[in-house]
């Protein structure tokens, strides 16, 4: 008799331990709809990073420093990249290459010097929100959402795929900290190692 009412006191413990009330859940941060237009807004920020390229059989690592001012891009690539590296300057559709020569190319030379130089002509005036995590929205696009942290894990544009790995908060925001980016024969990871914003 005793051990069955000690049997069943232990048991009702167990269905209290059970019961008992869980910690609240963190408030969800700001939905999607919200953080798109506010990143796509981010017109002045930096990064610095590493990024590793392979375009058509061939390939190459350089580090990375990308500073936005407004609609200006500056793009600074150090390592091998041919003989050295390149500082690229984007307005637009406008692009001006210096070589670590000190050799200046502007306009449509620009692009297919830069396009010799990496294997490939990247869309620098969509890459500066690739960066963010968010779609350029002057262009169509197909989005995957993660919808708990409501943030993209991938995104279709212009004919690339962007695949969002990582992303670390900075200045409360939580921007993309590994992204690969994918065309044809064209791979190019980036890995972000800090943010100013």
């Amino acid at each position: 008799m005793r051990s069955s009412a000690l049997r069943l006191g232990a048991a009702a413990l167990a269905v209290l331990a059970g019961c008992r009330t869980l910690p609240p859940a963190p408030p969800p941060g700001p939905s999607w709809e919200v953080r798109r237009p506010q990143l796509q807004a981010l017109t002045h920020f930096q990064l610095r990073g590493r990024v590793a390229v392979a375009a058509g059989g061939e390939g190459f690592n350089a580090s990375l420093h990308w500073v936005q001012e407004g609609a200006r891009s500056e793009v600074t690539l150090e390592g091998p990249l041919g003989v050295g590296g390149a500082q690229l300057t984007a307005t637009g559709d406008e692009l001006t290459v210096v070589t670590s020569r000190g050799e200046r190319v502007e306009s449509e030379a620009a692009h297919a010097e830069l396009a010799a130089r990496l294997g490939f002509d990247p869309p620098l005036s969509s890459l500066r929100y690739w960066v963010l995590g968010v779609p350029d929205p002057a262009r169509p696009a197909s989005e995957s959402l993660d919808p708990v942290q409501q943030r993209l894990s991938g995104l279709t544009q212009d004919g690339w795929h962007v695949e969002y790995q990582s992303y670390e908060s900075a200045a409360g925001e939580a921007l993309p900290a590994r992204l690969t980016l994918v065309r044809d024969t064209v791979r190019v990871r980036l890995l972000v190692d800090g943010w100013q914003i």
